[in-house]
Parts: C-alpha cells; sequence; structure tokens
C-alpha cells in the first residue's frame, strides 16, 4: 500500500503503476459530466474559470446530502466514461492531473493520459458509505444550481484507491485480465 499526498507531482505519478493499491489524502475536486460539460464550454467562450485544475485531481461523484452531524452522504464513484468527451481537453489544456472513478476509459483518454504524464484512480463501486468516512471536509466551490453535482473541494485522509491507467497507459484491467490467463 503506497501512500500519497495531493498536489501529486510528476514524480509521484511516475512511481505508481496499474493496480497499485493506494491511500490518498489532501484536497480532491469532484465533478461528474454536467459539471464537465460546463468547464469545457466555458473555457472554450474565453471564460473564466470557477476552479483551477492545475495539478488537481477530480473526484466523478455526485455525493448524496449529509445527514446531521456528518461532513458528506455517501460518495460513491460514478462510471467515468461518461466524462470522456471532456478528458482531454481537461488534461491538455487546463492541466488536470488526475481523476477517480470506476470503469473502463475511452483510448483517446489513456492516450492524453500516457502524452500529459497523468492518472486515473479506481475507488470501489457499492463502497460510497465507506469512502465518505475519509471525506473530512467538503464545501461547494461552483455550480451549486447542480445539486449533488456541483463542484465540492473535499479534504480527504487515507482515501483507499487503485491505480486503473497509469502514467505509461497501463491498464489494471488489462493486467488483471493477463494474470488470470497465465494462471489458466
Amino acid at each position: 500500500m503506497k501512500r500519497i499526498r495531493t498536489p501529486l507531482d510528476d514524480e509521484t505519478i511516475r512511481t505508481l503503476k496499474a493496480g497499485d493499491q493506494v491511500v490518498l489524502s489532501g484536497v480532491i475536486l469532484t465533478g461528474r459530466d454536467a459539471a464537465h460539460k460546463r468547464l469545457v464550454e466555458a473555457y472554450k467562450a474565453g471564460q473564466e474559470l470557477p476552479v483551477d485544475l492545475r495539478g488537481q485531481i477530480i473526484y466523478y461523484v455526485g455525493p448524496c446530502p449529509a445527514k446531521p452531524g456528518k461532513v458528506i452522504g455517501s460518495a460513491g464513484p460514478t462510471t467515468s466514461s461518461r466524462m470522456d468527451p471532456y478528458t482531454p481537453l481537461l488534461v491538455r489544456e487546463l492541466g488536470l492531473k488526475g481523476m477517480i472513478g470506476k470503469g473502463y476509459r475511452s483510448q483517446e483518454v489513456i492516450d492524453v493520459i500516457k502524452e500529459q504524464g497523468a492518472i486515473y484512480f479506481l475507488a470501489v463501486g457499492g463502497a460510497g458509505a465507506l469512502l465518505a468516512q475519509r471525506i473530512k471536509q467538503a464545501e461547494v466551490v461552483a455550480y451549486p444550481d447542480l445539486g449533488a453535482e456541483a463542484i465540492y473541494r473535499l479534504e480527504v485522509e487515507d482515501f483507499p484507491l487503485i491505480v486503473g491507467i497509469d502514467s505509461e497507459g497501463r491498464n489494471a484491467y488489462d493486467e488483471q485480465a493477463k494474470y488470470r490467463l497465465a494462471r489458466a
């Protein structure tokens, strides 16, 4: 298990390999497809963005409302491929360094991860209540009208992840399939 902190630097990203288990601490942002679409449209229109994505990690989540005395409600990952149309621009043009979600990514996203030295982490689907326990602070920082799909600033501590696609383009799903075939 590797311990990493945000903001991620290039050296740390290069040490992470597909399939590595990590725990992440620090600040991350959230965003789903509606927020991604707005960010891309604002950028293309030459508008100032409500958040600086340089060196940041976006967690693909729409958290549930917090219950009394809690920081946040259930916060499990959503399917990452829904963000694929927006990801290349966010990584290339706006400096996004990492993403957290679940599921496969398109070849275009894998290519931009390799090209820009970025990284894609997997969070365990169905574990939203447990993941929420690792979120120590949550604050809406952009697009509050989107409700759960607003962009939040989260402070996380020992947030458990798996490296899904590393900076060299290796994919944990492919690596696991090779392992299963080798054992067969």
